[in-house]
């Protein structure tokens, strides 16, 4: 798998249920909320959430404007690998980054995505690729034949058959893909909205023993908060039968609720979103996960009152972000830039051309709240040079001014313990005082309490 971070905590838990509530929320650090977790079949043993962010201090899902990606081996160490697409850098989109899925598709990582489109004001559903899971991605268009495409999501049938489902509003649809995805199939659309009772928006598709399990959020009674429904069917496109609610309503809901549902090592998690992080803010969501079962009939088993996974009393975050990606996440190459030349970096190149003073690599970690971390940055310096490491929104923080960095023998990390960051967008940056020979690989962030 081509995977080119190469920080990862390797620590093993007992997967035991535990009474107290523990994890909650799963990724303790940003707003993130609609989780879509998958486990791409090149690495068995990595779980991936791509999920839509959350602006820290608005109370509106209109400032929604990027998506994250999160891995981790164990559910407890995660690797937050920054902003993966925002609207920025969506030509034909305007705002609004709501739900989003991901597939991996002959060779290719795809985020399948809904923003509003600058031309109509409509919502569509919008493609973008990358070669890696963790992105960035890069904008492919939208999906033709889709009416009003929010909160998108694909399945993939055991037989390679791609299908396409999506809804808001009380209507969901669903439909099969061409192989290149960029169209629905003539003649496939499929009204699923009279199948699924008190539907409203989000669906999602899991197989289970043969059968076919869309779950959903739905408004009892057409009031809200939303709670989590499910039905199923003997084939992808329904007929669907309606089954019940699995996730009822919870102390610090949001109102809205979104989720995934996926095998890992011979369980199942149910992952979706709630309010713990914002103390009840229905705009600023967290990512939460459950242990989810079946009966003997192969029913969903009643999430009463989430717990979290219990695997650990808080999950563990690192931010990593390669130094080449900064201009796509957020970031800025200021006079450098990618370089192959030297062996041994990271990802797909490094940062060099610090050729004159005051150039720069910056990069941008967003949190949710005022928190610390231990930050590490991979240079390779053939010289003793001065520099500026900031940090902070706007890059206002600027405890290491003018501070001299020793050469390096060949790649080396430096570190900065207890950089203060403040809630929304971090930038951090390192810039040169002179022309120096100076390599910058990658940025690590080892986020505290």
């Amino acid at each position: 798998m081509k995977v080119y971070f190469k920080y990862i905590s390797l620590v093993i838990f007992s997967f035991l249920y535990r009474e107290s509530s523990a994890q909650q929320p799963l990724i303790p650090h940003v707003y993130a909320a609609d989780p879509s977790a998958h486990i791409w079949p090149e690495d068995p043993g990595t779980i991936w959430l791509y999920t839509s962010h959350d602006t820290p201090g608005t109370n509106t899902h209109k400032t929604m404007f990027s998506y994250h990606a999160f891995s981790s081996q164990d559910l407890v160490n995660w690797v937050d690998h920054g902003r993966i697409l925002s609207v920025d850098d969506v030509p034909w989109a305007s705002t609004m980054a709501w739900a989003a899925d991901a597939v991996y598709w002959k060779g290719k990582y795809y985020l399948v995505h809904c923003m509003k489109e600058r031309a109509t004001g409509t919502t569509r559903t919008g493609l973008a690729v990358s070669d890696y899971p963790q992105g960035p991605f890069v904008d492919a268009g939208y999906i033709n034949g889709v009416e009003f495409g929010q909160d998108p999501s694909l399945f993939v049938d055991d037989d390679g058959t791609p299908y396409l489902y999506w809804g808001s509003g009380s209507k969901c649809y669903g439909a099969e893909l061409t192989q290149d995805l960029r169209s629905i199939k003539k003649g496939s659309l499929v009204d699923l909205t009279e199948q699924l009772f008190e539907v409203f928006e989000g669906p999602w598709v899991h197989k289970y023993e043969g059968k076919y399990y869309l779950s959903y959020p739905g408004l009892p009674g057409n009031k809200w908060p939303e709670q989590m429904y499910y039905a199923v069917a003997d084939q992808p496109l329904g007929p669907y039968e309606f089954q019940k609610i699995y996730i009822p309503k919870f102390k610090k809901h949001s109102g809205t609720n979104h989720g995934s549902i996926i095998p890992w090592k011979d369980q199942w998690i149910a992952f979706h979103h709630g309010s713990q992080l914002s103390d009840g803010n229905s705009a600023c969501r967290n990512v939460l996960a459950d242990w989810l079962t079946y009966d003997k009939k192969g029913r969903i088993n009643t999430i009463q009152d989430p717990k979290g996974l219990g695997l650990a009393e808080k999950s563990k975050v690192t931010v990593f972000l390669e130094a080449e990606n900064a201009p796509l996440q957020g970031g800025k190459l200021e006079g450098t830039r990618l370089s192959q030349k030297k062996t041994g970096y990271s990802g797909t190149g490094y940062v060099t051309g610090f050729d004159a003073k005051f150039n720069y690599v910056q990069v941008m970690v967003q949190v949710a709240k005022k928190m610390k971390g231990d930050l590490t940055i991979r240079i390779d310096a053939e010289e003793d040079f001065h520099a500026d490491v900031l940090v902070g929104p706007r890059v206002l923080n600027k405890e290491w001014q003018g501070m001299l960095i020793n050469k390096t023998a060949g790649w080396q990390e430096i570190r900065f313990e207890d950089v203060e960051l403040d809630p929304g967008d971090n930038m951090i940056r390192i810039q040169s005082y002179q022309e120096v020979n100076l390599k910058v690989d990658w940025f690590k962030v080892e986020l505290k309490d």
